[in-house]
């Protein structure tokens, strides 16, 4: 008799605010939600959310506690070998159906011990490219993914699942399923005037937004660079990064030269972003590379204007002039162009706006992709 439902762990690797782990905490309550039994666990806390986030749901959370920041050799070992021990331990217990991993990291990890546990329906997650990822890996990761450590790879986007191909990995293991949010609930208008009377902003004023870590991914110093352009022909005009992250310092430094001085604020890590969203009045995205960016998703799903990079997911999401508009990547000058002509045009910019929200709510919604998870396990399960 086929299956209707089913226990399913999710492994990620670290506890963050990000957008994987959002899109894991998504599945696991959709799951949950309907019927099926749910675990979680990560690999090591980096932000010390474990607790809230256990707080916050009705299903348990591991902290694997696979790592620890600043701490010798020895001890990193013997951490990660504890991590490892403790997940072991976990899917020995739980006799689960599917396990689910979230990143390379926990797909390198978890899928083997998945593997040897006898679990026996393996989903990895490929969201795109990874920053300093060794070549090494990326050869284990597509071989293990080959040999059917995994049963399927998913790729957020059809670029993502391109990119698993040219790694290696045999394109019949590689499926997309596209990433989906909940639109973020800004409430009233009221979180519009606030913020931006936090922020210094009269109500003529123009307020530009980024929202994601401070990593060379993100591209913030492009955007950054854009800014003088912007301010001259907007001089009322302010850009706020919303994140945190190893490049700060750098940006900061970035910052304090002529001309942006008070035209461009890192706001760090912030847990109003609906209402950063609502008080914006054009997002920016300059990244480098994405998989499918859920921080785009949630501007465009809040009816906000946005200029992105034309990279990877990104081209797919966004048809230029329709959903918004695109540039070339490490383009300062283009970004600040296509910044200045959505200024310069309020009817365009409510035009774009409406087009992708409404694009975002047909085509991207949590619902829309764990029912495409559902319906892709449940078949992989019975099919056993």
């Amino acid at each position: 008799m086929a299956k209707e439902t089913f226990s399913i762990l999710l492994v990620g690797t670290q506890m963050a605010t990000g957008g994987a782990q959002k899109g894991l905490l998504d599945q696991a309550r959709w799951f949950k939600a309907h019927g099926c039994e749910v675990a979680v666990a990560f690999f090591y806390d980096k932000e010390g959310l474990h607790q809230q986030w256990a707080d916050a749901v009705d299903f348990p959370i591991h902290n694997l506690q696979a790592y620890q920041h600043g701490v010798g050799l020895p001890l990193q070992i013997g951490s990660l070998i504890g991590g490892l021990w403790r997940l072991w331990r976990s899917l020995a217990r739980g006799k689960f159906d599917i396990v689910e991993t979230f990143t390379h990291d926990s797909n390198l990890l978890g899928l083997p011990l998945a593997w040897l546990a006898g679990v026996p329906v393996r989903i990895a997650t490929h969201r795109g490219e990874i920053e300093n990822f060794p070549a090494w890996r990326e050869r284990l990761h597509s071989w293990m993914i080959n040999v059917g450590l995994a049963r399927m790879l998913i790729a957020v986007s059809e670029q993502t699942r391109q990119k698993a191909i040219a790694e290696g990995v045999k394109p019949e293991k590689v499926a997309v399923i596209l990433s989906g949010i909940d639109p973020l609930d800004a409430g009233s208008a009221a979180p519009r005037d606030r913020v931006r009377r936090e922020l210094g902003l009269g109500p003529n004023d123009l307020f530009l937004l980024t929202v994601g870590r401070l990593m060379v991914q993100k591209g913030h110093e492009y955007l950054i660079q854009s800014v003088p352009q912007i301010v001259s022909r907007f001089p009322n005009a302010l850009v706020g990064i919303c994140g945190d992250g190893p490049l700060r310092a750098s940006l900061e430094d970035q910052i304090e030269r002529p001309g942006l001085l008070g035209r461009v604020k890192l706001l760090g890590m912030r847990a109003d972003v609906a209402a950063l969203l609502a008080a914006a009045d054009v997002f920016v995205l300059p990244s480098l590379w994405e998989g499918l960016p859920r921080a785009l998703l949630e501007a465009m799903a809040s009816g906000l204007p946005a200029v992105a990079t034309r990279v990877d997911g990104i081209q797919e999401l966004v048809a230029h002039g329709v959903h918004g508009l695109l540039t070339p990547p490490r383009d300062s000058d283009a970004l600040a162009d296509a910044v200045i002509q959505l200024l310069e045009n309020p009817r365009l910019r409510k035009e774009i706006g409406e087009a992708a929200r409404a694009h975002v709510l047909q085509n991207h919604t949590v619902e829309g992709m764990c029912r495409k998870y559902y319906e892709l396990m449940l078949g992989l399960l019975n099919k056993r």
